[in-house]
């Protein structure tokens, strides 16, 4: 392409795209289906100016390869161990049963055999690109429908290689499929474990070496090269390149770089990601479509039904609270990118014939475009709905914030901060991701902004370079590590005052050298434990001093398993020790304040 005609593309892209997608959003639309218009509006069935949607659609895949990197990084390992029963399990019954569910359906309106696996196959793909972003944009992927969604996805990814292998299978050539089914497979099975002993043995010094060289654009261009080296990799072998990404993604979870890494891929993957959607909607068939309307719209209505009904029984199955249940069910019963993919190994195959795939992309395209209006549906239903309540409308915190004290968190932990700090007048600046919390503590009077701690960006606007202290209060403790990986890599300068909610919570927070750390159950269980031992007879002052002493008892237990938290057996051990140790020494106590009472000093 010549630089005048990339210039002149470049040029029609973004302009679409500030054009269309804040005026989606300002309608409550949302970016997604703003991008989608916007493709659209400029591909050739629109006003024609741009006519090449294929090659822009392959060019910007790699926005979802990015997306599935950076949500691996968000993964360690083990977290994705603990995930492999809905990943394999949940995942294999959304695949396979709407597969079964479709495939019976064409075999009911005539289709062969053959062709109706096949449309299963394609059409039992959902959207990774769409799901995790309308999850992002809705702060759900810490929650059960996003760690359910993602686990799906997964092993859409990961199903991915045995449907590739099996489509020639039911095409016009098996032989040849069978000579190289296995071949495929052992490929597969090497890449993989070349990307996980080399991200292992390789990617960290090699960060390490790249990072002495304190140049952050080629720490960037590092990063950029890692990704699309297995990517490239990955398709080589016809491979899912979402699926090395992710997997690489993993393997630097627990990285001392992640934080850095995380930042300087963001940017890229949400430029990609909208220019993914606009090719998207770019690659509409307006022709095919009006032409076969009756029977495209009867494809999509149908697969929709099935793969709702699917996505239903696993909503029930699975974790995902009731009010979060329409958008995973809906996310999931879309169409997706990698349906496109399937479809046309089909028609290679010779398994579909050239019109049947146009249809059923057709299909699938259209069902990726009614997604953010049936989630606009279904807000728009949740408000009016009395169980729920309206939404809370609140703007994102955007003017700069100086104050010495930033919380994060403003829920039953950080209001209680927040009120002593007020009421001694200390200005603190205070951040919750919860809108409808936000609101509910305006109402009280006190000053709370809308804005998810864990961007780089809305801490530097609520000012953290500024503040002297950043009390991290957040519910969710993925979110409580990320803040604090931030605030120790950009802020320093910040004390950091934290809470736990659990025993793991706080040994990764004191792996990160944070040390003003409070359990939020252990100060009102023990003052609980002195109102027992109180309403047993128990003196007010030797109920008070046992409870100190319990108290710190558990921190000094707490410090002594730090350098062992990972070691289970470890743990148990100290845990017994200390058990022992604390017994051994309050029996002493009883033994010396009975001693006291026979010689008449004590009570």
């Amino acid at each position: 392409m010549e630089a005048s005609a990339w210039l002149t593309t470049s040029l029609i892209y973004l302009a679409a795209a500030v054009i269309a997608v804040p005026l989606a959003k300002a309608l409550g639309l949302g970016s997604i289906l703003g991008y989608l218009v916007a493709g659209m509006a400029i591909g050739p069935w629109g006003l024609g100016l741009v006519s090449d949607a294929e090659q822009i659609l392959g060019f910007s895949e790699f926005g979802v390869v990015l997306m599935l990197f950076l949500v691996g990084m968000d993964l360690e390992p083990s977290r994705l161990w603990a995930m492999r029963k809905p990943i394999f399990g949940w995942g294999s019954v959304q695949v396979l049963g709407s597969t079964l569910l479709i495939a019976l359906l064409g075999l009911a309106a005539g289709w062969s055999w053959q062709v109706s696996v096949a449309a299963g196959f394609g059409l039992s793909m959902s959207s990774t690109a769409i799901a995790l972003g309308v999850l992002g944009e809705r702060h759900l992927m810490a929650r059960e429908s996003g760690r359910a969604a993602l686990s799906i996805a997964l092993f859409q990814d990961v199903a991915s290689i045995p449907i590739l292998a099996l489509l020639p299978l039911l095409g016009n050539a098996p032989h040849v499929a069978e000579a190289g089914s296995a071949a495929t497979a052992l490929k597969a099975v090497a890449v993989v474990a070349a990307v996980i002993l080399g991200g292992r043995l390789l990617l960290r010094p090699v960060l390490r070496w790249i990072a002495k060289s304190n140049s952050r654009e080629i720490f960037t261009a590092t990063s950029l090269l890692l990704v699309v080296a297995i990517a490239t990799l990955m398709q080589a072998i016809g491979m899912s390149m979402a699926l090395g990404a992710f997997l690489a993604g993993v393997l630097l979870a627990d990285s001392e770089y992640r934080r850095q890494l995380q930042t300087d891929v963001q940017p890229f993957k949400g430029l990609l990601m909208g220019l993914f959607f606009m090719a998207v909607g770019m690659s509409i068939d307006f022709p095919v479509v009006l032409a076969n309307a009756g029977v495209i719209l009867a494809v999509l209505a149908c697969f929709l039904v099935l793969k709702l009904l699917v996505m239903w029984g696993i909503a029930r199955g699975m974790p995902v609270p009731r009010e979060e249940r329409p958008v995973f069910i809906l996310l999931l019963a879309q169409g997706g990118e990698f349906g496109f993919v399937v479809l046309q190994a089909a028609t290679l195959a010779e398994v579909l014939d050239a019109s049947t795939t146009s249809i059923l992309i057709a299909a699938v395209t259209l069902s990726m475009l009614l997604t953010p209006l049936l989630l606009m549906l279904v807000d728009r239903y949740a408000e009016h709905t009395p169980r729920r309540g309206r939404k809370a409308q609140v703007e994102e915190l955007s003017e700069p914030q100086e104050a010495p004290v930033l919380i994060a968190g403003f829920g039953r932990y950080g209001q209680i901060i927040g009120r002593l700090l007020y009421a001694n007048g200390i200005d603190a600046t205070v951040l919750d991701h919860d809108p409808d919390q936000v609101e509910a503590v305006r109402r009280l009077g006190l000053r709370v902004h809308y804005g998810d701690g864990t961007r780089l960006d809305l801490l530097r606007t609520a000012g953290a370079e500024q503040a002297k202290v950043l009390v991290i209060a957040v519910d969710d403790i993925e979110h409580s590590l990320q803040i604090a990986d931030l605030a120790r890599q950009h802020f320093p300068h910040l004390r950091i005052v934290a809470r736990a909610r659990n025993v793991t919570h706080w040994h990764e927070l004191r792996r990160r050298g944070i040390t003003d750390i409070e359990r939020e159950t252990l100060g009102s269980a023990l003052t609980s434990a002195r109102s027992v031992l109180e309403a047993l007879g128990w003196h007010p002052h030797h109920a008070r001093e046992l409870a100190l002493r319990f108290r710190q008892h558990t921190l000094q237990q707490l410090e002594a398993q730090r350098p062992h938290y990972q070691d289970e057996a470890k743990l148990v051990a100290i845990a017994k020790q200390g058990r022992r140790q604390l017994e051994e020494m309050f029996a002493q106590e009883r033994a010396a304040r009975q001693a006291r009472r026979k010689e008449g000093w004590g009570p």
